[in-house]
């Protein structure tokens, strides 16, 4: 290891579960999630000079977590759509977080990816705008409508009727 890299362990300890949870509800796998957070802080540490002199080092470590969700994503579409032609399969993972996660994966990708950088990985609108290469009043007002959205689904008829 570099003599530039001795700030690099606090750092990851800080930011170490965060990005595991985050992952973890993005990609419903508690395995994936641990491999998407070492890849991205493997890339974080060959980076390290340029990676902490960034103004938002956090969003970039979970750009880079995203867009390997992303990629894992993408490529797991394509193999069901092989394995679709030889035989029919069915597949159903549970949330990781309890039944909330099966609303917010109802959401529009921009707004549960922001709520789940918001509110999982408690990372500020600046780190999420950075993870998710926007800007800062995009991701606010994403939350927003996502909040707004989630408040919908989730309150019912008579919760309604209750409050008028």
């Amino acid at each position: 290891m570099h003599d530039d890299t001795p700030d690099f362990a606090p750092w990851y300890e800080a930011n170490h579960r965060p990005l595991v949870a985050a992952m973890r509800v993005l990609c419903h796998d508690d395995a994936v999630a641990e491999d998407i957070a070492a890849e991205a802080f493997v890339r974080a540490l060959e980076r390290w000079p340029r990676v902490r002199a960034m103004e938002s080092p956090v969003g970039w470590l979970h750009r880079v977590g995203l867009n390997l969700v992303r990629r894992r994503a993408r490529r797991a579409t394509l193999q069901l759509r092989v394995l679709a032609r030889l035989a029919p399969v069915v597949t159903h993972v549970d949330p990781p977080a309890g039944e909330v996660w099966l609303v917010v994966s109802t959401l529009p990708e921009r707004q549960r990816t922001a709520v789940v950088l918001r509110h999982v990985a408690r990372l500020t609108e600046a780190e999420i705008a950075e993870a998710m290469g926007v800007g800062r009043s995009t991701v606010s007002s994403t939350l927003r409508d996502a909040h707004r959205s989630l408040h919908k689904k989730i309150t019912t008829p008579e919760m309604e009727l209750d409050h008028a």
